[in-house]
């Protein structure tokens, strides 16, 4: 962590840039999803804080696998159409500028649609060092059936 030092010599923490590329673009394991995705800028809190992020772009009709959080997600749309499912209820469509919540072990996937990618900021905060856990693949039936 870096420091700055005031006029009485107490140390304050610095505010950090990651500056935009200085980080290399990642491809979505296929483990956890499906088709093209590409996964920039994480991060993740310091100094304990517990939340982490990426932004993650997906291709046409790429998408995630089903999955939890332990204490919720927050996805904010920044470019393109997309989906997003909690298991059990209608499919919703995202667009740049939404917010979307995802409860607390809501068993939900997202992603892109079939013929725009799509682009989010991904938030979620840890619990015992995990933010997510990993389900089955949205088979290729259960995708068409949301479009």
């Amino acid at each position: 962590m870096l420091l700055a030092f005031d006029a009485a010599g107490e140390d304050h923490p610095l505010v950090t840039v990651t500056p935009a590329g200085s980080q290399p673009s990642t491809s979505g394991p296929v483990e956890y999803f499906t088709g093209k995705v590409r996964v920039d800028a994480r991060f993740q809190g310091a100094d304990g804080a517990s939340v982490s992020g990426a932004t993650v772009t997906f291709e046409p009709g790429a998408r995630t696998a089903w999955h939890t959080h332990p204490l919720g997600q927050t996805l904010i749309v920044t470019a393109g159409v997309g989906l997003v499912q909690q298991e059990g209820q209608a499919t919703q469509v995202i667009r740049p500028g939404d917010t979307v919540w995802i409860p607390p072990g809501a068993k939900h996937w997202h992603g892109a649609t079939l013929t725009n990618g799509m682009s989010h900021i991904a938030i979620a905060e840890l619990l015992d060092g995990s933010a997510v856990q990993w389900l089955e693949q949205v088979s290729d039936e259960d995708y068409a059936k949301a479009l």
